[in-house]
């Protein structure tokens, strides 16, 4: 595994977390570098980090915030 990967795993607590959790990833990082790439996607998607799973989160909090409001009145 190259240095700027490493370094990049150890500054990320998630990244940290998936690859200790998914050990076959260091095997896959070590021959193959260029799949870091799809390392970050499957982290994103795992921990729900994509941007589309950001803005349903706001919208669920929306919708919660405006049903509250409603059984209020």
């Amino acid at each position: 595994m190259t240095l700027d990967i490493q370094y990049n795993i150890r500054n990320n607590p998630n990244y940290l977390k998936y690859i200790r959790e998914n050990s076959h990833w260091y095997k896959i990082l070590n021959r193959n570098p260029e799949m870091f790439k799809e390392f970050i996607q499957e982290v994103k998607e795992k921990y729900n980090l994509r941007t589309t799973d950001k803005i349903e989160k706001a919208l669920q909090t929306f919708l919660m915030f405006q049903n509250v409001l409603s059984t209020m009145k």
